[in-house]
């Protein structure tokens, strides 16, 4: 069976028709006036994305470059990173591999770090920077990141960086009404565009200590990619296909009711998807009652049953779900509910979910 809906990925994630569409558009100069106007005419609908007044910036890359944008041009020595799954690791690897020394506040896999937790931490060695992952996509938990955010600024002046891979778009995120300095996403997430587009918001606190660090790097310099933003002029070439593709999602999202509407839809989804693990005796989520995303969830199966073996027996009913990462391969099924889909998509697969699991 094939057609939209069938694909429940923690990403890449269905792209709808009318996007895809979009790819085909004939090349034009980047450094043309059209040009001008295509990434000028983005701005908007991305700030309304991001919730910032700032410009939002673009970069032909996977989010993995703007966040090693981030550590290479604010943090000069040390970085606290929040970690309580595969990503919060991915976080800290990074930062490592750019020479920084990176702090880690743990917890176990599937928690999150609480503001209490970071309060203490905070009273430690300085940080120029706390990293975080808003929505963890290997275990589905959600951080507290506007009190994160609050704490972070009441007892340091650390910038707080945010990897918002897969809540940008589907979770509330209130870019300077939370005081964060550096948020950051990829294309192929909540968005439901294809792989291969960055984007960022970056606050003037951050640009400012950029401006100080002096091996903060060329292709990825934020203070280029803002002057960019603001001036409508690419740092090199962009990747015109996904920026026209973009451009449809941003006209599309606003239709549907704006950014806030696509929160309610993904909560929505959570919601569904809480009520049949409810129902369906055996099946629990790896993220706590109150911080799960509404993006992508992981959930462990009934005892007798094989992540593999129900990957398997799903693909036979035409639909794609996919295992866990690093140390949960295998023990959890991550079921991506982001992007395009509806409530009336997850419902069909979850009553296959049901009884492949029988």
């Amino acid at each position: 069976m094939t057609g939209f809906g069938r694909a429940f990925l923690p990403g890449p994630v269905e792209v709808h028709p009318d996007v895809l569409a979009a790819l085909g558009r004939p090349m034009i100069s980047p450094w043309s006036d059209e040009a001008r106007a295509l990434l000028h005419g983005l701005q908007p609908g991305l700030r309304r994305l991001f919730r910032t007044g700032s410009p939002v910036l673009l970069a032909a890359s996977s989010a993995t470059g703007f966040l090693e944008a981030a550590i290479r041009n604010v943090v000069t020595r040390r970085v606290l990173v929040l970690s309580g799954g595969f990503f919060g690791e991915w976080v800290a690897g990074v930062a490592e591999a750019c020479g920084k020394e990176v702090v880690r506040l743990c917890v176990p896999t599937g928690r999150v770090v609480e503001p209490d937790h970071l309060a203490r931490f905070l009273g430690g060695p300085p940080v120029d920077a706390v990293a975080l992952v808003h929505s963890d996509t290997s275990t589905g938990a959600l951080a507290p990141l506007a009190d994160l955010a609050r704490v972070v600024r009441e007892r340091s002046d650390a910038l707080v960086l945010v990897d918002a891979v897969t809540s940008i778009g589907a979770v509330q995120v209130e870019t300077d009404a939370w005081g964060l300095d550096f948020v950051f996403t990829g294309s192929q997430k909540a968005l439901a565009l294809p792989p291969g587009l960055a984007l960022g918001a970056a606050s003037p606190r951050l640009l400012e200590r950029a401006a100080r660090v002096r091996d903060r790097g060329w292709y990825f310099d934020l203070r280029k990619y803002d002057s960019a933003a603001r001036s409508g002029r690419p740092t090199q070439t962009p990747a015109l296909s996904l920026l026209y593709a973009l451009e449809r999602q941003l006209g599309r999202i606003d239709a549907a009711g704006g950014v806030e509407a696509r929160w309610d839809r993904h909560a929505a989804m959570l919601a569904a998807l809480e009520r049949w693990v409810d129902a369906h005796p055996g099946w629990a989520f790896l993220a706590e009652p109150g911080r799960r995303s509404t993006a992508v969830s992981a959930l462990t199966p009934p005892a007798g049953r094989t992540v593999p073996d129900l990957l398997r027996r799903m693909r036979e009913r035409g639909y794609t779900l996919t295992g866990g990462l690093g140390s949960l391969a295998d023990r959890v099924v991550r079921i991506g509910h982001m992007g395009d889909l509806t409530p009336a998509h997850l419902g069909a697969m979850l009553v296959e979910l049901g009884t492949a699991a029988v």
